[in-house]
């Protein structure tokens, strides 16, 4: 093959290649478009007034997939015995547990998931969850958020007397638990008058993730290999 042959074929894969990376470069500009749309339907969503679900009428209007991303209360009593902690819990770097309690509401007989929050520990997974135990009617505020199935039962382990999970499961709690329990949780936001402990957490915040910087990254490459890819092509014969 003639110098000039080989520099037409590496011209052309610098171009094949430019138009890969160009395309993975729009697939995550669409992918961005898609997390700025659900972001935006999140932010509506928690701006609504908040519903009372101790209301009937209140809670009906935020049935099944309705009670995504929508402030809610109610009021109830947390059954401590069927808590599940969740172990391998990362908190700003430091190791430790979330207490998920299932509320009895004091109207109905179908119990409500509550993530209460965090609690600090060594090994992400040594608690004692009696310390944390919040008993007597209680009136909880938060982020109501669906819970799917995930597929691998909780995946509990026992350790020193105490289960932990690796994560909720609604399959294997509405099998070990002797009443119904609704396909959401309540994620608990913080509030003055809780207990320090557990620490609440914030409502999830919207983020983004890293599509507009991969897809720099990808039009980066694509203009690199261009450039490179007609330089290489245009040098005098002598050069190359």
């Amino acid at each position: 093959m003639t110098t000039s042959g080989r520099a037409n074929l590496f011209l052309g894969l610098a171009v094949v290649l430019a138009l890969v990376f160009i395309r993975l470069g729009l697939w995550q500009v669409s992918r961005l478009q898609e997390k700025r749309a659900i972001n935006a339907v999140a932010a509506e969503r928690r701006g609504r007034p908040v519903v009372d679900l101790d209301d009937p009428a209140q809670a009906a209007t935020v049935a099944g997939a309705g009670i995504q991303n929508r402030r809610v209360t109610i009021t109830g009593r947390y059954d401590a015995a069927a808590e599940v902690v969740l172990r391998g819990q990362i908190v700003q770097g430091v190791p430790g547990v979330r207490f998920v309690t299932p509320l009895r509401p004091l109207r109905g007989d179908t119990a409500i998931l509550v993530q209460r929050g965090y609690v600090s520990s060594p090994d992400a997974q040594t608690i004692d969850p009696a310390k944390f135990v919040e008993d007597g009617v209680v009136r909880v505020a938060g982020i109501g958020l669906t819970l799917p199935d995930s597929g691998v039962l909780g995946q509990p382990m026992e350790k020193d007397g105490v289960t932990t999970w690796r994560r909720v499961d609604l399959a294997a709690l509405r099998a070990r638990l002797p009443y119904p329990v609704a396909g959401y949780y309540i994620l608990q936001t913080p509030d003055s008058a809780l207990p320090k402990l557990p620490r609440r957490d914030d409502a999830p915040a919207f983020d983004e993730g890293a599509h507009l910087s991969y897809a720099i990254q990808w039009f980066a490459f694509a203009t690199i290999a261009l450039v490179g890819g007609f330089l290489f092509r245009f040098r005098r014969p002598a050069e190359r």
